[in-house]
């Protein structure tokens, strides 16, 4: 987990309960935090945005980005990626786990960033779609409709995903202050889990790990999110060809009308033995 956590002193102040006798107790100790760091994405040595990140899994985070963008749709698409350390970059052959501030993406001939996916302005770790001008440029369609994918996820599966998602969170155990990203399959096999400050980043390192694998369309899959489903968190699903986007809390309103026009089944407030589905409900067996 090394660049992943930060250690820092804290004091620890403990009051007594109401009914209970003693003083309040303060003691300094050592805690452990999820580390936030700046990375700049870069395509074709152009700036393309920067976002706040948990260090790690950086190449997979600006593939999947681009992914997210609809700017690349497959591994073809990108020709090379660099991790820079702000003095030097070296080239990838896809390594998992590096960590720099800056990930130079090169594009295939062919392959071009459009206007409006170009953000001049840093993004934070809780913002999936700033520095865009308008609602068409984040409503974008897959090619693929998912309408084709009838895969069924049986509720006795869906309902044990939060569990497996948080077993498998080696930061977030540590820390607590991270969010998280797990795709299943329809047996409830865990693929792949990423963590991050952001959940859009959790999710673009998701799609970047399929990319970096050949996997895309993630046809056949779940996608479990650790908080709340927003539009930009079901658009990356749609473009990552996910059929089903699961989330612990709420979704939004504009998340279940993206879902809904993009066949897309959306599941809220996963917890327990329960959940809604808000569109789609024929892949829960509806």
């Amino acid at each position: 987990m090394a660049g992943r956590t930060a250690r820092r002193r804290v004091v620890r102040v403990t009051v007594p309960a109401a009914d209970a006798d003693g003083d309040v107790t303060a003691a300094a100790r050592a805690d452990l935090l999820a580390a936030e760091e700046p990375l700049g994405i870069r395509v074709d040595g152009t700036a393309l945005t920067m976002t706040m990140r948990t260090p790690g899994d950086d190449t997979e985070l600006a593939a999947g980005f681009l992914v997210g963008e609809a700017i690349v749709r497959g591994r073809d698409d990108i020709t090379g990626m660099k991790v820079c350390d702000g003095t030097t970059c070296g080239h990838l052959n896809h390594a998992e786990g590096e960590i720099g501030n800056i990930v130079d993406i090169s594009l295939a001939p062919g392959v071009a960033v459009t206007t409006g996916a170009r953000r001049n302005f840093m993004t934070t770790s809780a913002c999936g779609v700033c520095g865009k001008t308008s609602i068409d440029d984040i409503c974008v369609l897959p090619r693929t409709p998912l309408a084709s994918d009838g895969t069924v996820f049986t509720p006795a599966v869906l309902t044990s995903l939060p569990d497996r998602l948080r077993e498998a969170q080696r930061v977030f155990s540590s820390t607590g202050g991270l969010h998280a990203a797990g795709l299943f399959t329809a047996a409830g096999e865990l693929l792949a889990i990423r963590e991050d400050v952001g959940r859009h980043n959790a999710v673009d390192k998701i799609a970047g790990w399929a990319l970096v694998h050949d996997k895309l369309p993630l046809t056949g899959c779940a996608l479990l999110v650790s908080g709340r489903a927003s539009f930009e968190l079901v658009q990356k699903a749609v473009l990552a060809g996910i059929p089903v986007l699961a989330a612990v809390s709420a979704p939004s309103s504009l998340a279940a009308e993206l879902a809904d026009e993009a066949g897309l089944t959306l599941i809220g407030f996963l917890r327990g033995q329960s959940m809604n589905v808000y569109t789609h409900g024929h892949r829960v067996g509806l």
